[in-house]
């Protein structure tokens, strides 16, 4: 098992965002969890990455548990996460943005590598490599994170809404590219409210609804499953 989550509770002062929920990830899966605004999806993605604490509840990765283990200590053990809403560095270039995604490794040679599998993966960034990470398009920046993202070789991406205000046409790009890092190698979380679009990449999926696992299984046996249709893809 990669991930194994646990009877996780999470609480901002007497809010309760995620009330109990255990789920897990294999090597080499894309497991996501959906569900509306509230449901406790990017509270759990904080959790794991040890920018939150937990109340209660396990979270282990390779059967070591994280609960107490700093953020860049996680990053180091071999989980990314690319926040909700990019978080680029604006005035950095697109250079400087990706090598601050390295800050952990040492050897350049690698990291000169890595630079090279994420030009691979986003050639537009190889392009804008001296703009500013600020005067790059929406769709570029989310590019940006994700490439940053990558640039520690995780061995478990973690990606927060990565849709997030993009064109339709950006969108299938960007899912697209989650789908070739993934064939890469690269495990994935990922929260998402673009359910349809999260389902047809994922492996398996979680429905989370008040911080609470309502339905769980394979991704086609939810894409098709008449509450979700009804609840989260507008059928």
């Amino acid at each position: 098992m990669l991930l194994e989550v646990e009877n996780l509770h999470v609480s901002y002062g007497a809010i309760r965002a995620v009330r109990g929920i255990s789920f897990n990830i294999e090597e080499g899966e894309i497991v996501t969890l959906i569900g509306a605004n509230g449901a406790g999806k990017s509270t759990t993605l904080r959790t794991i990455s040890g920018l939150l604490r937990a109340n209660q509840g396990s979270v282990t990765f390779r059967g070591q548990s994280l609960n107490r283990t700093p953020p860049e200590r996680i990053v180091r053990l071999g989980i990314s996460q690319v926040p909700e809403g990019r978080a680029i560095f604006s005035k950095l270039t697109v250079r400087e943005n990706l090598e601050m995604g390295a800050y952990t490794r040492k050897d350049q040679g690698e990291i000169a590598e890595s630079l090279e599998r994420v030009f691979k993966s986003f050639p537009r960034l190889k392009e804008r490599l001296s703009q500013r990470g600020g005067t790059l398009s929406g769709g570029e920046q989310q590019m940006l994170a994700m490439g940053r993202g990558l640039m520690s070789r995780p061995t478990l991406l973690l990606l927060d809404e990565p849709s997030m205000g993009l064109a339709p046409i950006l969108v299938e790009e960007i899912f697209d590219i989650i789908e070739q890092i993934n064939a890469q190698g690269t495990s994935i979380l990922l929260v998402e409210q673009n359910a349809a679009m999260a389902l047809s990449v994922a492996h398996r999926g979680y429905v989370l609804e008040t911080g609470e696992v309502a339905l769980e299984g394979n991704a086609r046996e939810l894409l098709e499953n008449p509450e979700v249709q009804a609840a989260y893809l507008g059928e």
